[in-house]
């Protein structure tokens, strides 16, 4: 991974990173320190990094100041953020809340540093083509899937309901509002999985344990000292439709009386903390399935139509095209004089009268490839419904490029690596034409 960048002047932050990288891959981390505003400027705009550490409880730091910088060009710098804070302070809640237009994987309360900071990298890093396909063309015909495998770990749960959250969010499929509460709602299924699944913590037992002063993570430690307990893990599926997302959370419990349990907490204390998942997620979802079993949650989210992608900052002088469904945006072989940024719609893509994709704006561009290359256009493109795209001439491009350096390094990063990726791909093609 090379350099890990930490916006932090606090020296007991940085006692806390140093010792957690110690004990990590050898020679694996390189922990990079940036407190002055200009020096962070630059190591963002220019290091273009992957994931970025910042103490949201910095007195030194003008966080404010510091996302608003990231936010205002979210185009560039959409790196993930594990966010460090004093929870004797504030709550996660109010950190993803403050600062919800930028891409918080995972808020992590300065106690579980030592402990958790390395596995959280290396869970990103893991996933990194799951969370950041922004850079790669994707086709929705078919939709996507995926899935994780996660631990009887309380503390590991806010960065995979981070990560769920964040597929949707670099698609442009939800708004910051609902990706903030989309992660809170999985983050509390997955915690009611382990609890009341995995670990078959009853409402009562719960109940008793709150009231000597444990706490949910005492409560799961105390059952997890079971190793049959402590093997059982909570399955997070997740099914991309192009109207939909379906998110199935499954558990290796004996399950519930889910009826029963609903009732329960239907008539209960309104600030009570039972069944704070269940009425967060029902709140929030389109809707909310349980399997007979009681074992399987299934939270189905209605994509929102509404949501824009922000013109990049570089690109903001340029005037905004708008298309109806129908529309013809690009005709096959004709000059390509322009390249679009795609700030909302979906439009499909013919050649030779066949559609062979979808371009969203998770796919930033439109006929890049063709106006670098200074061709012919290689495929017609249509709109599928109303939508915005920002025409940039090479002219235009050169002129911005001068004024914004870094906005040619992307450019850089992502052709390079749709060639990695186009590489990858005619190699496992080949692999599959030998075993066939």
């Amino acid at each position: 991974m090379g350099s890990l960048g930490i916006i932090n002047s606090d020296p007991e932050i940085t006692r806390l990173i140093e010792d957690a990288v110690s004990k990590g891959p050898a020679d694996h981390y390189f922990p990079v320190y940036f407190s002055d505003e200009e020096e962070i400027r630059e190591f963002i705009n220019y290091d273009l990094p992957e994931i970025v550490i910042i103490n949201f409880s910095d007195p030194k730091i003008d966080i404010g100041r510091i996302a608003a910088l990231i936010a205002v060009d979210k185009w560039i710098l959409n790196f993930g953020i594990i966010g460090i804070f004093h929870s004797e302070k504030n709550t996660e809640e109010y950190f993803l809340q403050k600062y919800k237009s930028i891409n918080i994987l995972t808020m992590m309360d300065i106690h579980r540093v030592r402990t958790h900071l390395i596995r959280s990298i290396q869970i990103i890093e893991d996933n990194y083509q799951i969370i950041f396909q922004r850079e790669f063309a994707r086709n929705f015909l078919d939709g996507a899937s995926g899935s994780f495998t996660i631990e009887n770990d309380i503390f590991a749960v806010p960065l995979y309901s981070g990560i769920g959250a964040t597929i949707l969010a670099q698609k442009g499929l939800i708004c910051h509002d609902n990706k903030m509460k989309l992660q809170l709602a999985l983050a509390e299924l997955i915690v009611n999985a382990i609890e009341h699944g995995n670990c078959g913590i009853s409402y009562e037992e719960k109940t008793t344990g709150m009231e000597k002063g444990l706490s949910v993570v005492e409560l799961v430690a105390e059952r997890c000292k079971d190793p049959a307990i402590r093997g059982r893990k909570v399955t997070l599926l997740w099914d991309i439709q192009a109207d939909k997302t379906s998110f199935i959370i499954r558990d290796e419990g004996k399950g519930f009386d889910v009826r029963a349990h609903l009732a329960k907490i239907a008539v209960q204390d309104g600030l009570s903390q039972h069944g704070r998942g269940i009425k967060m997620a029902s709140m929030f979802s389109s809707r909310l399935i349980y399997n007979k079993k009681g074992n399987e949650v299934t939270l189905i989210l209605n994509h929102s139509d509404s949501v824009e992608h922000e013109v990049p900052t570089g690109f903001s002088k340029e005037r905004v095209h708008k298309f109806n469904a129908g529309d013809i945006v690009l005709r096959e072989n004709q000059p390509s004089d322009y390249l679009y940024y795609i700030i909302s719609g979906k439009y499909s893509v013919y050649h030779k009268s066949e559609k062979v994709g979808v371009l969203s704006p998770q796919d930033i561009f439109m006929g890049e490839i063709a106006f670098l290359l200074n061709q012919p256009r290689s495929a017609s493109v249509q709109a599928d419904e109303a939508g915005k795209l920002v025409p940039i001439s090479r002219k235009a491009l050169v002129d911005i490029i001068r004024k914004y350096p870094h906005y040619g390094i992307f450019l850089s990063r992502l052709l390079a690596r749709r060639i990695v990726r186009a590489n990858e791909q005619n190699v496992a093609l080949r692999e599959s034409e030998k075993k066939g």
